[in-house]
């Protein structure tokens, strides 16, 4: 019995949730798993009638469950950094999720805005750091609101933290078992100390692992290569700054954000699934928006609870609906609206 809580969020979270929810029900049918789900309404609306935005108490009580799935936070009605602080930044660190996975894989040549590239030529995970680095929210304003004001902003990495980011990501690469390269992205060239710390201890964890091939990449030239040759990519394993920004490439290159799913995952402890796009306010109650990120986060899921054979069942289901049924992957370009993808899918995984 698996015991998942559920954040609906804002937007169109909830309406994508309903989705993989949908599939969920499906899936467990087929593969005998029973599940007991709770709704927390944490989100912009709750925040804006209570000022609160998540407790230590509702913390507590989300390590309780077998894992956590999340529609997106993000309301228009609330100042930026409110919610992604209080609530997505709070929940990671607090539950240690120091990992964040993101999966870049392309499903149908023909939502890839790159030319000529294949489906086997965009395959590749991010492993990206989670718990450290500039979303520590370390650092001061000195002299401020004069003209002399100076702003601190401090990327702080414990090699305890980039040790078992590294060594997470020696083991997903050797698990994986596809290229067996791990590529670390960074820029020791001018971040000096934090990145002589990754690169250090990228080098000693190296030597553990002698079946995987290794490689360095600084993270604009990585971005560069996403573009020209992503097919040279396995898996890639980077700082928290980093990771966000190449992982919204990363994206793009898979077909968009309608397809890309995340994990922020402890491998100890409890971990959170969701689609990255956000809550997409502009497209909320319209049933447009793209279901199958939140589709594929599910996946990630079941896969991460030890459920491998449906997880596969549903990346499959995915894979066919993109390459068959599908126009676009874009918010009311796909021919069907979100609650019509949603029946494709638990119709494809009942055959």
């Amino acid at each position: 019995m698996y015991n998942i809580a559920v954040i609906p969020g804002d937007g169109t979270g909830p309406e994508v949730v309903d989705e993989g929810l949908k599939v969920l029900k499906k899936v467990s049918k087929l593969y005998g798993l029973e599940y007991k789900t709770k709704v927390f309404n944490y989100g912009g609306e709750r925040y804006l009638k209570t000022s609160k935005t998540i407790t230590d108490e509702e913390l507590e009580e989300l390590k309780s469950f077998d894992a956590i799935y999340l529609g997106a936070i993000g309301h228009p009605d609330v100042k930026p950094g409110i919610l992604e602080q209080g609530i997505l930044l709070k929940t990671r660190f607090s539950l240690d999720q120091y990992i964040n996975l993101r999966p870049v894989k392309l499903y149908n040549k023909d939502f890839c805005p790159l030319k000529d590239k294949k489906e086997e030529d965009i395959d590749f995970v991010v492993v990206r750091e989670n718990s450290e680095g500039l979303y520590k929210g370390m650092g001061e304003f000195r002299n401020k609101d004069t003209k002399d004001e100076v702003a601190i902003q401090i990327s702080h990495n414990t090699r305890k933290g980039v040790e078992r980011c590294i060594r997470y990501a020696f083991e997903y690469t050797r698990k994986r078992n596809k290229k067996k390269t791990l590529t670390l992205c960074g820029k020791t060239n001018v971040l000096t100390y934090a990145w002589d710390l990754w690169q250090r201890t990228f080098n000693e964890v190296a030597k553990e692992y002698p079946d995987i091939k290794t490689d360095y990449a600084h993270v604009d030239a990585t971005t560069m290569w996403f573009v020209k040759n992503p097919e040279w990519f396995d898996v890639i394993v980077t700082d928290n700054m980093f990771g966000d920004i190449i992982t919204d490439l990363g994206a793009m290159i898979q077909g968009g954000m309608g397809i890309a799913a995340g994990g922020n995952i402890n491998p100890d402890g409890v971990s959170m699934f969701e689609p990255i796009g956000g809550s997409a306010p502009k497209y909320t109650g319209k049933n447009v928006i793209n279901p199958l990120a939140a589709i594929c986060a599910l996946g990630m899921l079941l896969e991460v609870l030890g459920e491998k054979q449906a997880a596969v069942s549903v990346e499959k289901a995915v894979i066919k609906i993109v390459k068959t049924k599908l126009k676009s992957l874009g918010a009311g370009k796909m021919g069907y609206s979100t609650t019509e993808v949603g029946d494709l899918v638990v119709e494809q995984l009942a055959k």
